[in-house]
């Protein structure tokens, strides 16, 4: 380790976090000095270290402690990479696009290492991190999630969101119209397609998407399409409906076949609600029945009849 001036040091690194806020660092720095120098090469370039650079120099320090490397590029950039990914302050396409990078640099620099493609995760074996191998036999996943404490299928995940997804769909992830899981199901298509759909899934569940995505791999990309344009939209209200409705049958069911009892002052709340329920329900039926279908209406009459022969 020496003591470099800061003014001579070079901060051209596109990995280089120099606009984040640093107070609690320089909070730190001030009270307990620099723990890890700054990281250089033999051009002053900086490596690692762009919160602590900036943090020293908003102390107005002159001299900074660094340690000097004798890398070649791809080994200084992977070292950038490592940085970043261990303090984990990116954001997620930042992560994803760090990851996906130095998943490809560390498998330059290590071909004998277990390639990204030949990791099948699906095998609960080899979701074990194995610290027991070399580091040039092991792969850049097992690595990665023994040093941030990411699981395998995670880090896995976000190299292939990275690595398969379109200039759109980043788009969307970046102005946040769409998450990882939704995107899951995006990059099982090829990038044009998921060009083309883009405008469509704006707003829709991971469900919905999982669906068209499916249909388009059954039935073709424009029948699909065409079928999901034509299908009326369920609106995500009536998604809501719907499972709370499979939920509270699920447990009045149970209430009722075990013919549970509760003197509990709650019980007296939820009669109420049930009574507003009712109301609502019988507004909702009238609604979306039509008079000519009195079908519901009869097989509702019918169990109102045997409840209260039930109850005589």
């Amino acid at each position: 380790m020496e003591m470099i001036n800061i003014d001579s040091i070079k901060i051209d690194n596109e990995y280089l976090r120099l606009n984040t806020n640093v107070d609690k660092l320089v909070k730190s720095i001030e009270t307990v000095g620099i723990i890890h120098p700054l990281i250089i090469n033999d051009k002053n370039e900086l490596i690692s270290g762009g919160r602590r650079f900036t943090a020293l120099k908003q102390l107005g320090r002159t001299e900074v402690p660094c340690i000097k490397v004798s890398h070649n590029i791809l080994e200084q950039e992977l070292i950038s990479i490592d940085e970043n990914l261990v303090r984990q302050d990116l954001n997620k396409l930042e992560m994803e696009k760090c990851l996906s990078r130095g998943k490809e640099i560390f498998e330059q620099l290590y071909p004998k290492a277990i390639k990204f493609n030949d990791e099948d995760l699906t095998k609960p074996e080899n979701n074990e991190i194995k610290k027991d191998l070399p580091t040039d036999e092991r792969s850049f996943i097992d690595i990665t999630a023994e040093k941030t404490g990411l699981s395998k299928k995670v880090i896995k995940s976000a190299i292939e969101r990275d690595e398969k997804t379109s200039a759109q769909i980043k788009k969307l992830r970046s102005d946040g119209s769409l998450n990882a899981s939704q995107t899951n199901e995006l990059i099982k298509l090829d990038r044009e397609e998921q060009e083309l759909i883009a405008p469509m899934i704006i707003g829709k569940s991971a469900k919905v998407i999982k669906k068209l995505v499916k249909e388009i791999g059954q039935n073709g990309f424009e029948k699909a399409v065409q079928d999901y344009q034509t299908t009326p939209n369920f609106p995500k209200e009536f998604q809501s409906l719907a499972t709370l409705i499979a939920r509270t049958n699920k447990v009045l069911g149970k209430i009722i076949l075990e013919e549970m009892k509760s003197d509990h002052e709650e019980v007296e709340k939820i009669l109420e609600q049930m009574s507003t329920l009712r109301i609502h329900f019988d507004q909702f039926l009238e609604i979306h029945t039509s008079t000519t279908d009195s079908s519901f209406y009869n097989h509702s009459q019918s169990n109102d009849e045997l409840n209260e022969v039930s109850a005589h």
